[in-house]
């Protein structure tokens, strides 16, 4: 080889090492990489990137409740959403590493079912529900206020903000990236822990599914179910989700188009999803819950959002500006 064709050679090779180290190669590396999942490092959950799109919210089959219309269209950003529910396990890790007290442990204890009403009693929280549960179970007994302090401790330990999924957010997930479910599984059979045969041999007084048998009376460890089309687990039953948006009887109406959060401000907060405790009609995707936001029951869990947009007065936008926050 000449000496000339030597030194364009190494200037080739010199130029295409830099672009391959160029901050828009590496970002594109980085975000090529992230397109399918995302493990938090501090208790290990992966997250599911939710490919943004439009989508059709709302009673779209016509047999739901009216705060459920009108079917509206919605666009929603690229999100990550937890595989699974928090566990009791992430949930005592977050507890021991704080000493945090839950609303339950508090206050009045943890509605539960007494056979005929959800009634509050002061022995029941997320260490003793009313049921065997092991550190794979979906923590309950946790209102809209510990699910907040949950995740704004996990953001301070990880630097990389957690929250709630918006309502919007969730049924989009929920559904597939939008699909006219009625439920996560689809239209078909049930595939979930939700009210069950299993449910009415040992509990009286609940609604069930009539026929379908899912082999848990109470909560079941996380991802016993097969997971939907992108990869979510127990969307559709095992707890309720909270969501980050106050409920509105009739937000539907006036709700934006892109990435709605919610009305401003209110007394309820939504949950999603249905439980293992809930009939069919309440387990569709679309259906909404709304509870007082310390609420707390045995068939109360939730699910994180990762890499959050910045909200003013967050916990690591205090610790960022310097203050300690616990």
């Amino acid at each position: 080889m000449t000496l000339r064709k030597m030194i364009v050679t190494a200037i080739l090779s010199t130029l295409m090492v830099l672009w391959m180290l160029s901050p828009g190669q590496t970002k594109s590396r980085e975000t090529f990489a992230a397109e399918r999942s995302y493990t938090d490092p501090a208790i290990g959950s992966e997250f599911v990137l939710v490919k943004g799109g439009c989508y059709e919210m709302g009673d779209v089959f016509g047999d739901g409740e009216k705060d459920q219309k009108p079917v509206h269209k919605v666009c929603i950003a690229d999100f990550y959403l937890s595989k699974h529910d928090v566990t009791v396990g992430d949930f005592r890790k977050f507890v021991k590493d704080t000493g945090y007290a839950t609303d339950a442990e508090r206050s009045q204890g943890c509605a539960v079912w007494n056979g005929s009403r959800w009634q509050y009693d002061g022995n029941k929280n997320w260490r003793n529900p009313g049921f065997a549960q092991d550190d794979q179970h979906p923590v309950v007994c946790v209102s809209w206020n510990d699910a907040k302090a949950f995740a704004e401790w996990i953001s301070r330990k990880t630097k990389v903000r957690y929250c709630l999924p918006t309502e919007a957010e969730w049924e989009y997930a929920a559904r597939s990236r939008g699909r006219n479910y009625r439920y996560s599984w689809g239209n078909g059979k049930p595939s979930g822990n939700i009210g069950d045969e299993s449910l009415k041999r040992s509990v009286s007084g609940l609604e069930i599914w009539a026929g379908y048998d899912d082999g848990f009376v109470y909560t079941s460890p996380v991802g016993s179910f097969k997971p939907n089309e992108l990869g979510l687990y127990d969307m559709t039953g095992n707890v309720w989700q909270w969501t980050a948006d106050w409920y509105g009887e009739t937000y539907y109406k006036e709700s934006p188009k892109d990435n709605p959060t919610g009305t401003s401000q209110g007394p309820l907060r939504v949950l999603r999803g249905g439980s293992w405790s809930n009939k069919p009609g309440a387990v569709r995707v679309m259906f909404r819950n709304k509870r007082f936001q310390a609420d707390r029951s045995a068939y109360f869990g939730f699910r994180l959002k990762a890499k959050c947009p910045r909200a003013d007065g967050d916990a690591l936008a205090k610790l960022e500006r310097g203050h300690a926050v616990r």
